[in-house]
């Protein structure tokens, strides 16, 4: 079998290097050191070939000389014949090119061509093979500083084993050894052959190489396929190559070969087994005696982890027999422990193998063996029952099977299953009209409650092109589909086929309910719209409050009365059923919950919106509604943005969003937040994109994304002095609020607006649109927008009426800091402190200024650091300095400590400027002064800060 290296044939050149960096540098770094001998460990495929050459290419780059021999099962009769290989490049390094003169035995050894065969040491003499010994060891002292790497020690021979144990015992002052090996892997045909071990003694490093994570299998991809590397073909791809190097590189360059825009997922579920693969699976099987074989022909057709008396009776084993043949396998690799006693093949590829090998008499009878065996068990396990009834090709009694498996995932809860089985019976040609419509009425729910959800997608959409469904079940597909979209995609088109979908239903029907209250949460098409897809849904459920379908709507009924600010609602979402009722009950329970809290969050109830976002996440654990438990951890991480809990929340969010690379929202939030940090920290021009990112997402599905999208762009055109850019980015999103009128959902939306009409000149407008706030406002109860109403007004009154500015100001200081938000709370403090220092109210004022530079310090704030000070400045209130200017010799000023910090984020010197309200040729100045006195270069100093780049 070819080992892993990441070379490939001729027509593709080689894939990227990936996820072993770290394993290079030990490498490379013992090497460098030496005398050293490092012992690389790993099954076949995973990469320790292309791990040496990775090493060997850098050693070269740095000067290092590189020697290489490579051990193989079949080679003829050739005693350090790795050895001698690679040391006959050696050659070109030596004065001349010739070898010591007292290096005879090897020099006949290492002719390129000699005009007769060389000795066979191994047959020779002790003398002459000790001789050889001196002869290499004095060859390897004349070259220097050299690494020697010998690949594949287990096909080492016996000779080789000696020399390598005595060049790792006894080193070569300037040499590293790497040796690279298969643990537990004897040489083939060798009865008895003992696997290779690395010798132990002081100097020796053990590098064990396991199979790469995700990630690395995602760079993997995208530098073999670039855009068509989705996160679906990447999880398949992982889930198929176990993270071995070898398994994923043969499948992309099958992939590679066809540059169309799809499919790439369908040609990797029918690719081949790679052939290196299946060469070395049937090597291992093919030596197993018969006990033992049949061992592995049962944990194959099995095809999930088996324990012992389950292998034997599949494959008709008596006690003895079935003992003896397990532990044969077990000790030759062929089959692995799983923990509590199970056994199976160690990677899904190798289990294929094995299968495919089997004569298909021989599949057939282990298969029913194995569907009477299981169904023998106390509970057995429907879903294998089903593989394997229909690997004997009953379809009939496979769609039995299947849907019983079915109605036990979905009575336990277990929605991944269910929708699995179900999209199998969809797939399946051979599906009755009648079984394909039940699957698929059972799949719609079912994909608005997954993490599948491009799967469940495509699935729905080919239902719908099925001519043969009646109308109404396409109906509630159409009305999945429609749901999935707007739930897990953030797509308006998702309301057009919901609307689509209640025509199909019949448009007053119990199974058009759930799209009628798809379309009642469209908050963009405005509350009276909301109103009557809600009404609709009310009365085709009257009097059904204890169904799942009842308690649906009453679910959605609380969350748009939370949502806008009705203080009645509290109340009914505390007596909402915890426990008693029926699953579906519960799980409308824990989305209601969670929606109340989501939005408790927009109205600035935080305190009630951290209890209910917990009691609804840990009820949809309970009752297994894992989008509740998604966009919980959603709504937990803006809390802690709300509360000033910023260390590390960027890097949480972007975690969360690595791990649902399917659920927009995921990236949307992450986008919001981030630029929510960013623009606290003075980087505006990563602060525009991120709003950009999370504004593209929203889509005006998410009105509350939408809103704190736009407000954040707003305040950066702000903060960067483009007053005029900071209007024009208002109106459209005014009128998507004025549409929505959530006016009581605060998102920082109006405040901005009224800040950047007046920055613009535009007062009147600005009037308008406070007063069309306050109006919105009446009989709502949101803590959080009125504390913004303060602001607006507040800014509006600065220059007539200053002291009713200043009592508005400290009104929404003390709203923000009761409510538990310290940075609007510090921004309030500092509008406070500037009207009072025109007032000549300085003491109270400085006090105000206190607080707000408290915050901000607290909160590592630089951007609004630096205004602050310009406020100092602007009011009067900055200290008078002692004469003199203090000198800092080489430690760094206070202004040259900011800068340093926004360089650690990798701001770049315009950044800096906005932040800190400097001049360009200032920044340019100080950025001189901090590299020049940490003595380090601007990338250096951009590397060491990014992981504190969000705190």
């Amino acid at each position: 079998m070819t080992e892993h290296s990441g070379q490939v044939d001729g027509r593709t050149g080689a894939m990227r290097f990936v996820g072993r960096a770290r394993e290079r540098d030990v490498l490379v770094d013992a090497a460098l050191n030496p005398p050293t001998a490092v012992f690389v460990e790993g099954e076949a495929g995973v990469g320790k070939s292309r791990l040496a050459r990775e090493a060997a290419e850098e050693l070269e780059r740095r000067g290092r000389r590189v020697v290489t021999g490579f051990c193989h099962p079949l080679r003829e009769p050739l005693p350090y014949g790795p050895v001698i290989d690679a040391l006959r490049s050696a050659r070109q390094w030596l004065p001349g090119g010739s070898l010591p003169a007292e290096t005879v035995v090897l020099a006949r050894l290492l002719q390129d061509h000699p005009d007769t065969g060389p000795p066979s040491p191994a047959h020779g003499s002790p003398q002459e093979r000790t001789a050889l010994l001196r002869d290499m060891r004095r060859l390897l002292e004349v070259l220097g500083p050299v690494a020697l790497i010998v690949e594949d020690a287990h096909w080492i021979d016996d000779a080789t084993r000696d020399l390598l144990v005595l060049l790792a015992r006894e080193p070569v002052d300037q040499l590293c050894l790497l040796v690279t090996y298969r643990p537990e892997e004897p040489s083939p045909g060798a009865a008895g052959s003992a696997a290779y071990r690395p010798p132990p003694g002081p100097g020796r490093v053990l590098l064990p190489l396991g199979p790469l994570d995700e990630p690395a299998v995602r760079e993997l991809a995208a530098s073999a396929l670039g855009e068509a590397a989705t996160p679906q073909l990447v999880a398949a791809l992982f889930r198929r190559s176990g993270g071995l190097p070898l398994v994923a590189e043969e499948d992309l360059l099958t992939l590679r070969e066809h540059r169309t825009a799809d499919g790439h997922l369908t040609r990797l579920r029918d690719a081949e087994v790679p052939r290196g693969l299946q060469e070395a699976v049937t090597e291992r099987l093919a030596a197993l005696t018969e006990p033992a074989a049949a061992a592995a022909a049962a944990a194959a057709v099995l095809a999930v982890p088996a324990a012992e008396d389950l292998l034997r009776e599949v494959a008709g084993l008596d006690a003895e027999q079935g003992f003896a043949g397990l532990v044969e396998a077990l000790r030759a690799s062929v089959l692995g422990e799983v923990g509590n006693g199970r056994y199976a093949f160690r990677h899904v590829l190798a289990r294929q193998v094995a299968y495919e090998r089997l004569p298909g008499p021989v599949r057939r009878r282990l298969h029913a063996n194995a569907v009477r065996v299981l169904d023998r068990l106390p509970e057995p396990p429907l879903v294998q029952i089903a593989h394997h009834v229909s690997a004997l090709g009953d379809a009939e009694e496979w769609l039995r099977r299947a849907t019983h498996a079915v109605e036990r995932a979905q009575a336990l809860g277990d929605v991944g299953t269910a929708a699995a089985l179900m999209r199998q019976m969809l797939e399946r040609p051979d599906t009755d009209t009648k079984t394909r419509s039940w699957a698929a009425l059972n799949l719609a729910p079912l994909a608005g409650q997954g993490a599948d959800f491009e799967s469940d997608a495509r699935a729905l959409r080919e239902l719908l092109a099925d001519r043969r469904l009646p109308v109404r079940t396409r109906g509630e597909i159409r009305a999945g589909l429609g749901l999935l979209l707007l739930n897990q995609a953030s797509d308006r088109a998702g309301f057009d086929e919901l609307v689509r979908a209640v025509e199909e239903l019949g448009g007053t029907t119990l199974d058009a309910v759930p799209a009628m209250l798809g379309l009642a949460m469209d908050e963009a098409a405005g509350p009276e719209e909301s109103e009557r897809w809600m009404t609709r849904a009310e009365a085709a459920v009257r009097n059904m409050t204890e169904t799942p379908l009842g308690a649906d709507v009453r679910a959605s009924r609380l969350s748009l009365r939370a949502g806008a600010g009705d203080p009645s609602v509290w109340a009914e979402v505390s007596d909402l059923p915890r426990e008693g009722a029926e699953i579906g009950v519960l799980r409308q329970s824990a989305r209601a919950l969670y929606n109340a809290g989501s939005n408790a969050i927009d109205l600035g109830e935080d305190a009630l919106a951290a209890r209910l976002v917990e009691e609804g996440v840990g009820l949809a654990r309970e009752t297994g509604f894992p989008a509740v438990e998604f966009y919980g951890a959603i709504s937990r991480l803006r809390l802690d943005l709300a509360a000033g809990r910023w260390s590390g929340l960027g890097e949480r969010f972007e975690a969360l969003a690595l791990a649902h690379p399917d659920a927009p929202a995921a990236r949307g939030e992450a986008a919001a937040v981030l630029g929510a940090l960013d623009l606290a920290h003075g980087r505006y021009g990563r602060a525009a994109t991120r709003f950009e990112q999370a504004a593209l997402v929203a889509r005006q599905v998410t009105m509350s994304l939408a809103s704190r999208a736009a407000a954040g762009t707003i305040m950066v055109r702000l903060a960067q002095g483009r007053p005029d850019e900071a209007w024009e980015a208002v109106s459209a999103a005014l009128a998507a609020l004025r549409r929505a009128e959530t006016w009581s959902r605060a998102t920082g939306l109006f405040p901005a607006a009224v800040t950047a009409a007046l920055a613009a000149g535009e007062p009147r407008a600005a009037e308008e649109l406070a007063g069309e706030a306050a109006a919105g406002l009446e009989g709502r109860s949101s803590p959080a927008a009125s504390a913004e109403l303060c602001v607006a007004r507040g800014r509006l009154a600065e220059e007539r009426e200053p002291d009713r500015a200043a009592a508005l100001f400290e009104q929404a200081y003390r709203l923000w800091r009761d409510i538990g938000r310290p940075y609007p709370a510090g921004q309030a403090a500092e509008l406070w402190a500037r009207v009072l220092a025109r007032q000549g109210e300085k003491h109270a004022a400085t006090a105000a200024l206190d607080t707000a530079t408290g915050v901000y310090k607290d909160l590592d704030a630089l951007g609004d650091l630096a205004r602050l000070r310009r406020v100092s400045r602007e009011t009067g209130l900055t200290r008078k300095s002692t004469p003199g200017r203090r000198g800092y010799g080489e430690r760094l000023s206070p202004r040259e400590t900011e800068v340093a910090a926004l360089l650690a984020r990798g701001a770049a010197n315009q950044e800096i400027a906005d932040a800190l309200v400097l001049s360009p040729r200032t920044v340019e100045h100080h950025v001189a002064n901090v590299l020049r006195k940490l003595n380090t270069t601007r990338a250096e100093v951009g590397s060491a800060g990014q992981g504190d780049a969000n705190r």
